[in-house]
């Protein structure tokens, strides 16, 4: 059997949804999986974080280049957490056979402190498991290095036993700083894990974290690529001595603007027990006192592609969706996804100092929004609904107040 048929059947085995954009030398490991073809790499990993949120096993298939368009939220994915494993298998084109470029997709564990596998023929199936139970474990992506040279071996069928763990999202009362420190932690346990493992007894199966043991690094075989596991053999594990910082030590929360025009559509999706996935910018807000609606927050022009496989609600600014979110609602309403996309509309950017942003109604005209006036509580109410079969985006049109800060409540409040 191919290397290519033998991943394909064992990443089937252990995923419950695939997503790819294909390219050399993984096209056809992700056609023989039935894998989606997404609009690009980047929505294809937050559909699978999507996935994850509601309890799904989700395998991205992308080559080295693809990888790049992940890293955003690949890098927010380590520090705010998932609940299913997420597995990238990419496929490294070392030789330039098919692609612009050469790379070496395992720098990327060290940039997400994402854990790396490189399996051979033989610990394939093993290998793919493997990532899954370790993403669920440290409640992160994990990536899967493969070359042509493996892909285009003969290696025996996989052996694969599913195993489902579950992972786990940033504890809440933890600020942003605080799930940075309890990522490190994960870190260096996730060193602790990889260095005992018996997939690097023989051979380095697991690139990163890199091994430790003597033997193991003397007998390091030629790397495909970059000296990468020479490079990082002394690589030591970050330091967890750190207390995460919690809303409750520090003592208070941020929420939005006192003067917010967007807080009626906020205490409406609240008194419905509606669950969003929330963007970065103000709508990030949202996860904290006192609405607290947001699941998660996967990086800019994230949540719509993480809602449509996720809770089904994705709360977004007029620049999230112009920065990279319209390439996933083009995806969605190609694909008749029901979701309920909320565009808060204030024409700037209000986490980052007011920058102007461009009116975002003419470029989404195809998706026939729906505009509502943020103080419009009526038209609000009959927006606000989860659409029972494909998409709907709904603009909120508000203006920001002159002078407004983010209110700060003190714990005692929350």
């Amino acid at each position: 059997m191919k290397g290519a048929k033998a991943l394909a059947r064992a990443v089937c085995r252990a995923a419950d949804r695939f997503y790819t954009v294909p390219g050399y030398p993984v096209s056809e490991v992700a056609a023989l999986t039935g894998a989606v073809i997404t609009t690009n790499e980047k929505v294809a990993l937050e559909c699978a974080l999507g996935d994850s949120l509601s309890g799904r096993r989700a395998a991205v298939i992308v080559k080295h280049v693809g990888l790049n368009a992940c890293a955003d939220p690949l890098v927010h994915a380590t520090a705010q957490g998932l609940l299913a494993g997420v597995v990238i298998v990419v496929g490294d084109d070392i030789r330039v056979t098919g692609s612009d470029v050469a790379g070496d997709s395992r720098y990327y564990g060290e940039v997400a402190w994402a854990p790396v596998f490189e399996p051979d023929g033989k610990t394939l199936g093993p290998a793919v498991e493997a990532a899954f139970e370790a993403s669920e474990t440290f409640s992160r992506v994990a990536i899967l290095r493969v070359t042509p040279d493996l892909l285009d071996a003969d290696v025996p069928e996989p052996s694969i036993q599913r195993n489902d763990l579950k992972g786990s999202l940033a504890d809440p009362d933890l600020t942003m700083a605080g799930r940075a420190v309890a990522a490190d932690r994960r870190t260096a346990a996730m060193f602790a894990w990889a260095r005992s493992s018996p997939l690097n007894r023989f051979h380095p199966v697991i690139a990163y974290p890199p091994p430790a043991d003597a033997g193991v690094l003397a007998s390091l075989p030629e790397e495909r690529g970059r000296p990468f596991l020479r490079e990082h053999r002394f690589l030591a594990p970050p330091d967890a001595a750190m207390e995460p910082q919690r809303f409750s030590t520090r003592g208070f929360s941020r929420t939005f603007c006192r003067d917010c025009p967007f807080h009626p559509a906020l205490r409406i999706l609240q008194e419905r027990g509606m669950q969003a996935v929330c963007d970065a910018g103000c709508s990030i807000l949202a996860m904290n006192p006192p609405y607290r609606i947001g699941v998660a927050a996967y990086g800019l022009g994230s949540s719509v592609a993480v809602a449509a496989t996720g809770p089904r609600v994705a709360l977004i600014g007029d620049y999230a969706l112009l920065h990279s979110g319209l390439n996933a609602l083009i995806d969605v309403y190609e694909r008749g996804l029901p979701l309920l996309c909320i565009v808060f509309a204030n024409r700037r950017m209000g986490m980052t100092g007011g920058h102007p942003v461009p009116e975002i109604l003419r470029y989404i005209t195809w998706a026939d929004p729906v505009v509502c006036a943020a103080d419009d509580a009526t038209a609000l109410r009959h927006a606000l609904v989860l659409p029972e079969d494909g998409p709907r985006t709904v603009v909120i049109e508000g203006v920001c107040p002159e002078g407004g800060r983010h209110v700060a409540m003190e714990y005692r409040d929350l």
